[in-house]
């Protein structure tokens, strides 16, 4: 299973995720990667979001996420999952985003 960071892609995003099973973000990242999710959803690429360390804001770039890490301090996984609608969400956990990713 191929995974690629957000970070990694270089120049050219889109193709540097050709064939990739899961695009991996940084909750900084997101601002910055509205148009490239667009393209997950066409290529067939699921995405995961690192979000811990911060507050996740609700908006439209949670409609492409499949899985999401959050800290466990200030809502627990299974509500955030009826709220967002992403289908895993993980909280309070130290291990690293990969280990989670199907």
């Amino acid at each position: 299973m191929r995974i690629v960071h957000l970070k990694d892609l270089g120049e050219h995003p889109r193709a540097s995720m050709a064939g990739a099973r899961w695009l991996v973000l940084e909750a900084d990242e997101i601002a910055h990667s509205t148009t490239l999710l667009m393209f997950t959803e066409l290529d067939d690429i699921l995405v995961a979001v690192d979000h811990r360390g911060s507050q996740p804001e609700p908006g439209l770039w949670q409609r492409a996420v499949h899985f999401i890490m959050i800290d466990g301090t200030s809502v627990d996984a299974e509500t955030f999952r009826r709220t967002s609608g992403i289908t895993k969400v993980v909280a309070g956990s130290n291990e690293a985003i990969v280990d989670h990713l199907w």
